[in-house]
C-alpha cells in the first residue's frame, strides 16, 4: 500500500505524484550528501512506509510490517528513519507544496486576492531529557510529571486548506517569532489573515515594505476611538485613555484611517537591522462590526488592515474575510484530533520534527482529494468530508476511482457550548514524578 500512495494521487495531480516517487527522493538524498547502503528500508521505502504509518493515524510501528507488505522490525525502522537528514523531509513538503501551487493559484481567490491564515498551535510528545531541555512543559507541572509541548506555527492557504508552511518551536515561542519566514512564501498583493497576537505595527510595516497586505483583529492594548477629529497621545508623554494613532480621515460608521507610528522599543523578535528600516508612519484602516450570529463569545470585533481603499474592500467584505478566519482552526482539529497529531510518537528533536513534516504532507494529499471531489460533485469544499476523504486514501488502490464523498450539511447557525460530555475517569493527577510514586507505594505495602 505504501508504494503505491503516489499512484494513487498521481490519478488527480501528476506532479504531486512525481514529488513523492522514488526518483525525487533518490535526488533530494544525493542533493543532502546523504549516503546509503543498498537495504530493505533504504531512504526511498523509509519514507513511503514513514507516509502509510501517518495516514493510518500514526499507528504502531509494529503494525507497519503488514500495512506495507514488507518485512521488517520495529527497531530496524525506527533506525532508518532517524538516518535520513531532516532536510529530506523539508525538501518534500516544499516539492508537494510546489506541485500544488496551481490549485492555490487558481481557487479561493478574495476580490483578485490570494489569501492566507497564520496561527499558532502546540503538540506534545513523549518525556524524554532531549525534547524536556529543547521544547520545555508547562509551569504548573512538576518536573518529571509531565510532558514536552512544542509550539507550532502553521500557514494554510485560506482558499484551499493547504498547508505550506510548519514551524516547530520551544513552548515558550510567541507567535511572532517565526512569522517573518511565513512571508517568504508569499507573494505580491497577498492577504494575510491572523488573529490579535499578530497586529503590531512591526508586523504591518513588515507587509507594507513587501507590497503584502493584512486582515487582523486589533490588539487588546490598542485604543481605538472612532469618533471624528479625536485627539491621540504622543510617544514619550502618553495621555491615558487616548489612542496613540493619529486620526486622518473618516470612511464611514465604524470606519476610519488612522496613522500609526512606529514605538519607541524593539520587539524582541525582530532584528535591530529591520527595525531600522521600518518606515516611522504607517497609513491603516480600523473598522469595527458585529457578528451576524447571537451565541459568539467575541460579539464586537475592531480589525485593522492596509487594505485602505473604502471602494473595493468594503465593510462587510472584510468582515466577512475575517471571520473565513476560523477555518484554520478547523484544519488545526483536522490535523490534530482526526489525523493525531496533538500527540507525537518520536523521543528526538530531529525525530519530532519529521514527523510534523509527514504530517503536513499527509494532510495535502487529504486535501487534494478534498479538492478533487469538491469538483467531481460540484459542492464547496469546505463540506466535504475531511475524514472521509481520510479512509478513501487509506483504502483506495491504483486503479481505485474516487467515489463520492460525505457531503456535511451547510449549518451556517450552529452554535455549541464549550463543554465536555463524557466524564473522564476519576484517577488524581501526577504531581510527583513516578519513582516517587513507587516508593511510596511500596511503604504503604510493607506497613500493611
Amino acid at each position: 500500500m505504501a508504494f503505491t500512495i503516489s499512484e494513487i494521487v498521481g490519478r488527480f495531480k501528476a506532479d504531486v505524484a512525481s514529488a513523492l516517487s522514488s526518483e525525487t527522493i533518490v535526488g533530494i538524498c544525493r542533493d543532502l550528501d546523504h549516503v546509503w547502503r543498498d537495504r530493505i528500508l533504504g531512504p526511498v521505502t523509509t519514507v513511503h512506509v514513514f507516509l502509510l504509518q501517518i495516514l493510518h493515524g500514526n499507528t504502531a510501528c509494529t503494525a507497519l510490517p503488514r500495512l506495507a507488505d514488507v518485512s521488517f522490525s520495529a527497531a530496524s525502522y525506527c533506525a532508518a528513519r532517524s538516518r535520513l537528514p531532516l532536510a529530506l523531509f523539508e525538501g518534500l513538503l516544499q516539492c508537494v507544496c510546489a506541485a500544488l501551487f496551481p490549485e492555490v493559484e487558481e481557487t479561493g481567490r478574495w476580490c483578485g486576492h490570494r489569501t492566507w491564515s497564520i496561527d499558532g498551535s502546540s503538540f506534545s510528545m513523549p518525556d524524554t531529557p532531549a525534547l524536556q531541555a529543547h521544547f520545555g512543559q508547562p509551569s504548573g507541572q512538576a518536573k518529571g510529571c509531565g510532558f514536552p509541548v512544542a509550539h507550532l506555527l502553521a500557514l494554510f492557504h485560506a482558499g484551499t486548506g493547504l498547508l505550506l508552511h510548519v514551524v516547530a518551536s520551544p513552548m515558550r515561542t510567541h507567535d511572532m517569532r517565526h512569522t517573518s519566514l511565513m512571508h517568504e512564501e508569499l507573494s505580491e498583493g497577498d492577504i494575510l489573515l491572523a488573529d490579535r497576537g499578530f497586529a503590531s505595527f512591526a508586523h504591518l510595516a513588515l507587509l507594507f515594505l513587501r507590497k503584502l497586505h493584512g486582515v487582523f483583529r486589533c490588539h487588546q492594548k490598542q485604543i481605538v476611538n472612532f469618533r471624528v477629529g479625536r485627539k491621540h497621545t504622543g510617544q514619550r508623554k502618553a495621555e491615558k485613555g487616548l489612542p496613540r494613532s493619529r486620526y486622518v480621515r473618516h470612511l464611514g460608521h465604524w470606519d476610519q484611517l488612522v496613522e500609526y507610528t512606529r514605538p519607541m522599543s524593539k520587539p524582541v523578535w525582530m532584528e535591530e537591522a529591520t527595525w531600522t528600516a521600518l518606515p516611522e508612519t504607517l497609513l491603516v484602516r480600523e473598522l469595527r462590526f458585529l457578528t451576524p450570529q447571537r451565541g459568539h463569545r467575541t460579539r464586537v470585533i475592531t480589525l485593522v488592515t492596509t487594505l485602505v481603499d473604502p471602494d473595493a474592500y468594503s465593510t462587510e467584505a472584510l468582515a466577512d474575510l475575517y471571520l473565513s478566519r476560523w477555518q484554520i482552526e478547523v484544519n488545526f482539529r483536522h490535523l490534530k484530533t482526526t489525523m493525531g497529531m496533538e500527540v507525537l510518537h518520536c523521543k528526538t528533536v530531529d525525530g519530532v520534527v519529521k514527523e510534523l513534516h509527514m504530517f503536513a504532507i499527509a494532510y495535502n494529499l487529504v486535501r487534494l482529494v478534498m479538492l478533487e471531489a469538491s469538483k467531481r460533485q460540484q459542492v464547496p469544499l469546505d463540506r466535504i468530508s475531511f475524514i472521509d476523504a481520510l479512509r478513501w486514501l487509506q483504502d483506495a488502490q491504483p486503479n481505485a476511482i474516487l467515489t463520492d464523498l460525505i457531503v456535511n450539511p451547510w449549518r451556517p447557525d450552529r452554535l455549541e457550548p464549550r463543554v465536555i460530555k463524557r466524564r473522564l475517569k476519576e484517577y488524581n493527577l501526577m504531581k510527583q514524578p513516578r519513582p516517587k510514586l513507587r516508593k511510596s507505594l511500596k511503604r504503604k505495602r510493607a506497613a500493611a
